[in-house]
């Protein structure tokens, strides 16, 4: 596949996965789909107020994603140029999903804030985590501790959901954004290799 091709299908590839990782970020917001969670800043994980799907996996991928798929298009940017500035919203690109896969990693580790059996709200589950690892004394394989958070409902299983759906949509865009940094190097070596249409005798 010449890097032409390549770019395209990298490029239409990233910009719905970045709406993904947007659209993950906004729902972490709206806990039990309501909206007096986002009124009180201490209702909410610092995970969801650093934007990590909003800014990292969503702005910082959309933009790279539409210049790159632009940048295997026919016209004016198909060529060497257009590639080596495929090459930089790449590694941009790769730097902001790495942003949201640690913000999303340390979100679904430390556990949700809510409201737990004592009254208070915090986050019960933050100081028995292992940052370091995933070990077996996890919150996350102990479904029956899920119980300690009272309010919103179901908000562990709607914050595991979201941030793991997260971790999983930019793990994959720093992979294609990876392979477009390679791309976007020998395309500028070789260029974009797309057929000039035939001029009109």
């Amino acid at each position: 596949m010449c890097t032409g091709k390549c770019s395209r299908c990298i490029g239409v590839t990233l910009i719905p996965l970045a709406g993904a990782c947007l659209a993950a970020n906004l729902l972490l917001f709206f806990p039990d789909f309501k909206l007096k969670y986002v009124q009180e800043n201490d209702m909410l994980t610092p995970e969801i107020l650093y934007l990590g799907g909003i800014v990292g996996g969503g702005i910082l991928i959309f933009f790279p994603g539409l210049h790159i798929h632009a940048t295997g298009s026919g016209g004016c940017c198909a060529n060497r140029c257009g590639m080596f500035l495929s090459l930089i919203f790449a590694v941009l690109g790769a730097a902001g999903s790495i942003y949201c896969l640690v913000l999303s990693t340390l979100g679904l580790i430390n556990g949700p804030t809510c409201l737990d059996t004592s009254g208070n709200w915090s986050r019960p589950f933050y100081y028995n985590s292992e940052l370091s690892e995933l070990s077996k004394d996890s919150y996350l394989f102990q479904p029956d501790s899920w119980s300690l958070c009272v309010e919103p409902k179901n908000v562990v299983v709607f914050n595991v959901a979201l941030f793991a759906l997260q971790i999983a949509f930019s793990a994959l865009e720093f992979i294609l954004c990876t392979i477009q940094a390679i791309n976007g190097f020998f395309g500028c070596l070789c260029g974009t290799c797309n057929k000039r249409r035939a001029r009109p005798v």
